[in-house]
């Protein structure tokens, strides 16, 4: 049974950074990605990942945030990140990881996601 576990959220002031985790149980498939949904918003696929280390970001968060992941021969041990830098307001959300075991291009599309861990909040103050 697959299960995701986003940790890392938390209130910053703007210009700051934080470091999003997600951890993978019983997953190392090729797609692991990033969505985040503000208040009122739409959720929205921000960055993506697949198994040979390719990324795609929105251009929202385009040259500020990375994805990275361990890809772990135990699929127990499978974590994504995000390294998300010079904050803003506008970067306040919720922000889930999904994942896909075969979806090739990996890009960041909701209805193509297996998966979904149940969010992290990311507050960023003015």
């Amino acid at each position: 049974q697959v299960q995701l576990v986003e940790s890392g959220g938390g209130s910053v002031q703007a210009g700051g950074s934080l470091r999003l985790s997600c951890k993978a149980s019983g997953f190392n498939g090729y797609c692991m990605t990033w969505f985040r949904q503000a208040p009122g918003q739409r959720r929205e696929g921000i960055a993506s990942i697949d198994s040979d280390g390719a990324t795609h970001y929105d251009d929202s968060v385009k040259g500020r945030f990375i994805v990275s992941r361990d890809n772990a021969r135990d699929k127990s041990k499978n974590t994504l990140y995000l390294q998300m830098n010079s904050l803003t307001p506008e970067d306040t959300a919720m922000y889930y990881c999904a994942a896909a075991e075969y979806n090739d291009p990996c890009f960041s599309i909701e209805l193509e996601m297996e998966y979904w861990g149940k969010g992290t909040l990311v507050t960023i103050s003015s």
